[in-house]
């Protein structure tokens, strides 16, 4: 009698449990799915765009490593988020003006340090602008990684140098993600590969809303949605993550507004601070 008795108290503080903490259970595992996406390698800490920066957000937990594309006059594609180099390096102009060999010769660590001097180390200064050649040989191919092509108009050709390394380094197509502000050249890399994840970028300045036949045309080529935060609200997010498509938000660099995001049901964020989002995440 008093072993039924204990089976039938523990059964129903299974039951319990269960019903009570369902949501919380549920809600672990939608954390737990929340890709977290170095913005430019861990920003916040090290020269955006540079190797050292992009090690440092595999350090800090980043599941991604995320490129911005440029392409040089000479057809290398490098890391950099501008079509000019002015903002972080010590040089001038444009990138699709320049050489590789005269990109290369440029400081692209020292602005760093006098910007944010709280963050700055002296080997930062000096760090140099990376191929994605170079980023690939580095980190290899089974390594995580999102690229984005910028200002595809300016630079043909794009895509298929783009293509082009990814095979050539036999990078691992089910950890790459590749996305743009322009649907053509998603589009384009969608006929190009069919089998590479696309994310559509979009930019909203006022209280974001997206129709149902925009989603559906974004789903005839790519997996996501990215958007900037500021302007989100929850029922956009169910919105987009009940059609099927994940939402990865940018750029998200504070902590309450990563706990909303994350509550709200956002499936990744890109931070310039991989660490705190990280720590965020441990402590839900």
């Amino acid at each position: 009698m008093k072993g039924r008795w204990f089976a039938a108290v523990a059964a129903l503080a299974i039951s319990l449990s269960m019903t009570a903490g369902g949501e919380d259970v549920l809600a672990g595992d939608k954390h737990r799915d929340v890709v977290i996406v170095s913005h430019r390698g861990a920003s916040g800490h090290a020269p955006e765009h540079t190797l050292v920066s992009y090690e440092l957000g595999t350090k800090m937990h980043g599941d991604y490593i995320e490129i911005d594309l440029q392409m040089t006059k000479d057809g290398h594609l490098i890391a950099m988020h501008d079509m000019r180099v002015d903002r972080t390096t010590n040089g001038t102009g444009l990138v699709k003006e320049a050489t590789l060999s005269e990109i290369k010769k440029l400081d692209g660590g020292s602005w760093f340090n006098g910007k944010y001097p709280q963050f700055a180390k002296p080997e930062y200064a000096g760090l140099k602008v990376p191929t994605l050649e170079e980023v690939f040989q580095k980190f290899g191919k089974n390594r995580s990684y999102y690229i984005e092509t910028k200002s595809p108009n300016v630079y043909p050709g794009m895509e298929n140098e783009l293509l082009r390394l990814v095979n050539h380094y036999q990078i691992n197509k089910n950890k790459l993600l590749v996305q743009s502000f322009s649907s053509d050249s998603l589009k384009t890399m969608h006929d190009l590969d069919p089998s590479i994840k696309l994310v559509q970028l979009l930019s909203y300045r006022s209280n974001a809303v997206i129709s149902q036949a925009e989603i559906e045309e974004v789903k005839t080529y790519a997996t996501g949605l990215g958007a900037n935060q500021a302007y989100l609200n929850e029922e956009y997010v169910k919105q987009v993550t009940a059609s099927g498509l994940e939402l990865h938000v940018y750029t998200v660099n504070d902590k309450a507004r990563m706990q909303q995001l994350i509550d709200w049901g956002v499936t990744g964020m890109f931070t310039n601070f991989p660490d705190l989002l990280h720590k965020v995440m441990k402590e839900i």
